[in-house]
């Protein structure tokens, strides 16, 4: 029996099968007119996104071909620098913004504002992807993940030509991209701080030797687009004191690790499911200890 079946018959057979939900794209028409000698944006932000910065018409060609195009003339190299300045800017952003956030923590929200998913989603928004030469025949060409993978690529050379276009590029595409990560960063700056250590509470109460905690994801997370943000599922289980992959409880968050934390709060006012788990682990250990004081007691006489 799945994880889900489980669920279902735990909470009466509820509809739970996952799937992708997507708000509506709402991104328009990039605007291609020139400035002089930049390529400005002057974009109709798509929802809440703010306005897309001018590059310079140099790196217009670069930024929009793929290698499949020119070996000689393509975004690889962009694509490399973008990247860097994009992980840094993430880094700093989190360490300035969350001060109280454990570095674990930070890794894992660093990864949601970097990873190929955000990027390729911000891509899609701004009208970038279309831009891309022989956009349609890449595009068709390509596997998800690797489609996936261009997006990211695309977005990350967009990021380097607007630091190289001008003397305070990189000013510029720091605001931006602050900006543009801002509900993902303020979401987890709102998490309750209590429900950060619901995780180690659960553990506490329910581990032990042979014992373990499982979180998993109960369907594809919710993209939310237009908001830079998505809204990820997770269910937790239980395996011992004679439990077989138990479900305790389900949570939602912005990340994965919100989600898993939420989860785990359900998992505690999971009553009496949950009294009933901690007393069977209670009496194992009281029955050890009354064991191993008898066998104190032996070696002794």
């Amino acid at each position: 029996m799945s994880n889900v079946d489980r669920k279902r018959k735990a909470n009466g057979d509820q509809n739970l099968t996952p799937r992708k939900k997507f708000q509506k794209d709402q991104a328009g028409a990039f605007n291609d007119r020139q400035s002089h000698n930049a390529i400005s944006s002057n974009h109709s932000s798509p929802g809440s996104l703010p306005p897309l910065p001018d590059i310079d018409e140099k790196y217009v060609d670069e930024v929009f071909t793929h290698v499949t195009v020119s070996a000689n003339t393509n975004y690889d190299r962009l694509e490399f620098l973008g990247d860097a300045y994009i992980e840094v800017i993430a880094s700093q952003l989190i360490y300035e913004r969350i001060p109280t956030l454990p570095a674990g923590r930070m890794s894992q929200l660093r990864e949601s504002l970097v990873k190929n998913e955000t990027l390729g989603q911000y891509t899609v928004l701004y009208g970038l992807d279309k831009r891309l030469k022989q956009f349609k025949r890449i595009q068709n060409e390509s596997k998800q993940a690797a489609w996936l993978k261009i997006k990211g690529d695309v977005f990350e050379a967009y990021v380097a030509a607007v630091v190289l276009s001008t003397p305070d590029g990189f000013s510029t595409v720091k605001t931006f991209l602050t900006q543009l990560w801002a509900p993902k960063v303020d979401a987890v700056v709102a998490e309750p701080r209590a429900s950060l250590k619901s995780k180690e509470e659960l553990g506490r109460k329910l581990l032990g030797k042979g014992v373990t905690i499982s979180y998993v994801d109960e369907r594809e997370p919710v993209i939310h687009y237009g908001q830079g943000k998505e809204t990820y599922y997770v269910g937790v289980y239980l395996t011992g004191w004679g439990w077989e992959n138990q479900y305790l409880g389900s949570g939602k968050g912005l990340s994965k690790g919100v989600a898993g934390q939420e989860a785990a709060a359900a998992a505690l006012k999971n009553h009496p499911l949950i009294d009933e788990i901690v007393a069977v682990r209670n009496a194992f250990y009281e029955q050890k200890k009354e064991e191993d004081r008898q066998k104190e007691n032996l070696e002794k006489e």
